[in-house]
């Protein structure tokens, strides 16, 4: 199982020129709007042609794999969409308003008759839509047509299936209810399915492999976890959530200034000599209260928002930092937030070695 992507496509005076491999078995795209996600999930799926390159997918048989070839210039290659046996999820779920429930479930089945009709019932079974099968897509909730559009999707069983956006059209407070429930949905799915999003949160949820674009190309991939801890530059820590950064300028092995805060780090590992950069989380800061101790930064509060769960402070640099650099930003959870509701404000912030992110501009 595996899909290998290596395509490039100009349109307009934007040009897309993406190439991964991956046998993870959920694939994560993040990038900001227009970086080129939808446009490589449509040129998989064979909605957009690719002007050059290749797309191959690798499916596990009994006695040898089978590898798929969906597209291939130089080979002259372009299977139709239909002919590709990948299942694609829109952003508005392009459900077919003028049919019910199972009639949108049934239109990708081939063949008719009994067998057609079980397989309906399946997946409405499946998909929690018993009693919704007569209901046309207009009068169900948005939970309710992102199950419908799943199960249409998962009622041909593709070879891959591709998500764009899953979640977008969904109001706020439903949103992490329903990405529990999609993962919980597809895990019995032995293929590959690939989600594109914006948001940090859904992609660490769900995925085991991460791909991240930036203006048509990736900036980075590898697995999640490890591109979150450690993202190596600083374009992808701050498209992974990063919110504080300062130049860096290595002393020596383990002594690292930080030119934009005014301080200085001491590390019990080896700095390398060509970083530059360093990123640190805003969750990650530990109050010090009296002495101040090694690797704390003061805490010159600037401002500070009190929002339902968390409240987030905003420091000044050291006296001897950039004054012109963006405000340190400390995010405090409400159960710590209660706590520090009882003592006066802390005097340091340390930054642990651990969550300390060592970056490259």
């Amino acid at each position: 199982m595996g899909i290998d992507v290596k395509i490039q496509k100009k349109l307009g005076d934007f040009h897309l020129d993406i190439a991964f491999s991956s046998e993870a078995r959920r694939i994560g795209i993040l990038g900001p709007s227009g970086c080129g996600k939808s446009m490589t999930l449509k040129c998989i799926a064979g909605i957009e042609q690719p002007d050059t390159g290749k797309i191959t997918i690798d499916l596990p048989g009994r006695e040898q794999t089978e590898h798929r070839v969906l597209y291939d210039a130089a080979g002259k290659v372009n299977l139709k969409p239909q002919k590709r046996n990948v299942g694609y999820m829109f952003q508005n779920y392009a459900l077919f308003p003028t049919m019910t429930v199972e009639q949108n479930i049934g239109a990708g089945i081939k063949g008719t008759g009994q067998d057609r009709e079980g397989r309906i019932r399946e997946m409405v079974q499946r998909f929690h839509l018993q009693g919704l099968e007569k209901h046309l897509p207009g009068e169900l909730s948005g939970g309710q047509q992102q199950r419908v559009a799943l199960a249409r999707i998962m009622a041909y069983q593709p070879d891959l299936i591709m998500l764009d956006e899953p979640f977008s059209a969904l109001d706020q407070h439903l949103k992490e209810r329903l990405q529990h429930e999609m993962i919980a949905m597809l895990e019995d799915y032995e293929g590959q399915v690939i989600m594109v999003s914006h948001s940090r949160d859904e992609i660490y949820r769900f995925s085991e492999e991460l791909l991240v674009m930036e203006h048509g190309s990736l900036l980075a991939s590898g697995q999640t976890q490890k591109l979150f801890d450690d993202p190596k530059t600083k374009k992808v820590a701050a498209m992974t959530g990063c919110k504080n950064f300062s130049g860096a300028k290595p002393l020596d092995a383990h002594r690292l200034y930080l030119t934009d805060w005014g301080i200085e780090m001491h590390l019990e590992q080896e700095i390398p000599e060509d970083i530059n950069c360093i990123g640190y989380r805003a969750h990650f800061f530990e109050p010090v209260w009296g002495k101040r101790g090694e690797n704390c930064i003061t805490f010159n509060l600037s401002g500070m928002d009190d929002l339902p769960f968390e409240r987030r402070y905003y420091l000044r640099p050291e006296e001897g930092g950039n004054p012109d650099t963006e405000l340190i930003c400390w995010f405090v959870q409400d159960n710590e937030r209660r706590e520090l509701n009882t003592k006066p404000a802390p005097d340091y912030l340390k930054l642990r070695e651990d969550a300390l992110m060592l970056l490259h501009e």
